[in-house]
């Protein structure tokens, strides 16, 4: 033995899957297990009286769904033209995300999620009320999802473990 041999694989039941987007310039993982489809941005319209983070309703299959910018959710409110939606399954509802990209699906150890960085780290908690007093379940699975750091992406991307 070297001492370089691959370690066996993971069973499927201790690895977690994620949807891996990117909203402005910071990668984000949400539990797949919440995630309906991803699709091209449909047409918004605006509501008035809403939070920054809230686009807007968009039709989605013949239902309007609340949009959420992630951007905003992340403390980045410079103007962004979304170019995917994300619907994500919350209790008896649906919201969609709007993120600049959507990389892939990828798997990684389910301990190593413990040491990523919460999604919403760097909100503010006005923002985090807000959130939760619109929609609680929304606000549980984000706070289930993480933030990617460059060298977590690229050990994800190359079969590694997130770090």
């Amino acid at each position: 033995m070297t001492g370089r041999e691959a370690s066996p694989p993971l069973p499927e039941s201790s690895r977690k899957a994620s949807l891996i987007c990117r909203a402005r310039a910071r990668l984000c993982a949400l539990p797949l297990e919440h995630v309906i489809e991803t699709m091209r941005p449909l047409p918004i319209e605006k509501l008035a009286g809403m939070p920054s983070f809230v686009r807007g309703l968009s039709v989605i299959r013949g239902t309007p769904i609340p949009v959420v910018d992630a951007g905003v959710l992340l403390g980045m409110n410079e103007d962004s033209g979304p170019t995917r939606f994300v619907t994500l399954r919350t209790g008896e509802r649906q919201v969609a995300l709007a993120f600049e990209g959507v990389l892939g699906v990828r798997s990684f150890p389910a301990e190593s999620v413990a040491d990523l960085p919460p999604l919403l780290r760097d909100a503010g908690s006005e923002l985090v009320s807000a959130l939760g007093m619109l929609d609680a379940e929304l606000l549980f699975i984000l706070r289930a999802a993480r933030i990617l750091s460059d060298e977590a992406w690229r050990a994800l991307d190359d079969g590694g473990a997130a770090t």
